[in-house]
């Protein structure tokens, strides 16, 4: 008799000891919205009981977890091909929606760098390694080396582009030191931990490809208790004030 009671304790402990579903609504959100995010989070949570978990990554590694069923419940990305390739995929039951507009910049902190930053810059010898995000699963990464190429300079510097997971990891380079001067969003640069450190100027639009943004809600159970509240936070990022916190942050929203 006291061996089943031990039994039974020991199973009832290690059950409270499990960890069970997530009950917050977890957003998969772009790096270059790292510091625009906790915003929306904080906005949204204030008139509402939902709680929002963040989970910052480049937009195709994210895209890559969500293909590959991580429990997230939305999906927000720095353009809009990977959201996208996940409705065509059946990911979610309504197509992806375009949030804001993203703007690309330079971007150093080096003091020794001359004070006429410029595309050229990156051909001196002052510049020793050039950050950015990896294109191959980056929008803003893919979107520097469209700029490059436009301007001529590409081939010249290639060897010197330091690749970073996402623009997050950009910041850190810079930071760092390990990167002279590195590609990075605008919302980046214009947030409040970085605003007026070191010097930057924003990349003619025309060379490179709109960094049109988009989220997308993805598909759940219909008995999942996280349907309404993931429904009310994705139709908040369209909300009049979650488009003032991007206006804040240099994104152009509709």
């Amino acid at each position: 008799m006291h061996k089943v009671l031990l039994f039974i304790i020991l199973v009832l402990t290690g059950l409270a000891g499990c960890s069970g579903p997530n009950e917050k609504v977890v957003v998969a959100t772009a790096a270059n919205l790292q510091h625009v995010m906790p915003e929306l989070k904080a906005a949204f949570e204030s008139q509402s009981d939902s709680e929002i978990e963040i989970q910052f990554g480049s937009s195709g590694q994210l895209s890559t977890r969500i293909r590959e069923g991580a429990p997230i419940d939305i999906f927000v990305s720095a353009d809009t091909l990977y959201p996208y390739e996940i409705h065509r995929n059946g990911g979610s039951d309504a197509p992806p929606q375009v949030y804001a507009r993203g703007t690309l910049v330079l971007w150093t902190l080096d003091s020794t760098t001359t004070t006429d930053l410029s595309l050229s810059t990156l051909l001196g010898s002052s510049v020793s390694k050039i950050a950015l995000a990896n294109p191959a699963t980056a929008p803003f990464g893919q979107a520097a080396v469209q700029a490059m190429q436009q301007a001529g300079i590409y081939e010249q510097v290639k060897d010197r582009l330091l690749y970073a997971e996402n623009t997050a990891q950009v910041t850190q380079q810079l930071t760092s030191g390990a990167a002279g001067a590195g590609f990075t969003a605008l919302s980046i640069v214009l947030s409040p931990a970085m605003k007026g450190k070191g010097r930057w100027i924003k990349i003619d639009s025309a060379a490179y490809r709109p960094l049109v943004q988009a989220a997308v809600l993805l598909r759940h159970n219909e008995d999942s208790f996280k349907r309404q509240p993931s429904r009310d936070f994705f139709e908040f990022l369209y909300s009049e004030k979650a488009k003032a916190i991007f206006r804040n942050y240099g994104y152009a929203v509709d």
